[in-house]
């Protein structure tokens, strides 16, 4: 038990449930190998035993078992009878991949290469500080949109934006089957000028859903300010924030020299 709870949280050992729509055994799986992807578990250290897991997460011998596994499946880890589950898995650190501002072209060819859901489309009040970022007054309205962005079947982004300024109606379907910057562009709305900021957050209940994780699980954050010109002026239209899985996505940016 003791080599457990040196390793998780007590969120994290409290993260499995079963209302989630992940089987318990992934969100086990999940919790496991991050903390091997992450260097927490290194190349060569010795796993919790299978009754150590059920125990501490609170979960069947079948469940843990499972887990192990998939993470054996995976080559993460090794099983021998008698010896126990050992890390194969050698960690070693990334390079930092960053955010490149402005490229449109770039977003919506991913738009158009990955497969969304849509959960929320509604013109609703923002809360007040957004609605001041939107420049909107009391009793204003934008396009709440949230949506889930995934490819072969592996969710990798969980999409919450504001929109102001569009003049005609929308509907979740066109988000579903069209970039949201070619339904803006038909909608007079022109995105001259793009601001991102990227950082990292943990997972909370409704992202950890969305993403198929745990609560607390580490995800990359976006957030992304889309400017147009308004009666001549620079007026920002659009605020989205975005938290992907860092198993399932990266953000990689190419400069030349000129660019430094």
């Amino acid at each position: 038990m003791d080599a457990v709870n040196t390793l998780f949280s007590k969120q994290q050992l409290e993260s499995l449930s079963e209302e989630s729509h992940a089987p318990l055994y992934y969100q086990l799986y999940a919790l496991l190998k991050n903390a091997i992807l992450n260097g927490t578990l290194e190349r060569g250290d010795q796993m919790p035993t299978e009754l150590q897991l059920a125990e501490a997460f609170g979960v069947s011998r079948i469940t843990a078992k499972r887990a192990m596994d998939e993470l054996a499946g995976e080559s993460l880890v090794e099983r021998r009878r008698g010896k126990g589950t050992h890390v194969t898995y050698e960690y070693k650190q990334q390079p930092v991949k960053a955010p490149l501002v402005g490229m449109l072209q770039e977003i919506e060819s991913m738009a158009r290469h990955s497969d969304v859901g849509v959960r929320t489309c509604e013109m609703l009040q923002p809360p007040a500080e957004i609605r001041e970022e939107l420049g909107l007054g009391t009793g204003e309205t934008a396009l709440l949109l949230e949506r889930t962005r995934s490819r072969d079947g592996a969710p990798f982004g969980y999409y919450v934006s504001w929109t102001a300024g569009l003049t005609g109606k929308v509907s979740a379907r066109q988000f579903a089957k069209t970039p949201r910057l070619e339904i803006f562009r038909k909608q007079g709305l022109e995105i001259t000028h793009v601001t991102q900021t990227l950082s990292a957050e943990a997972a909370t209940s409704e992202s950890a859903r969305e993403l198929a994780t745990t609560i607390g699980a580490p995800l990359l954050s976006l957030t992304r300010r889309s400017y147009s010109r308004v009666n001549g002026k620079e007026q920002l239209v659009d605020l989205m924030h975005v938290v992907y899985h860092p198993d399932r996505f990266k953000y990689q940016m190419d400069l030349k020299a000129e660019d430094i």
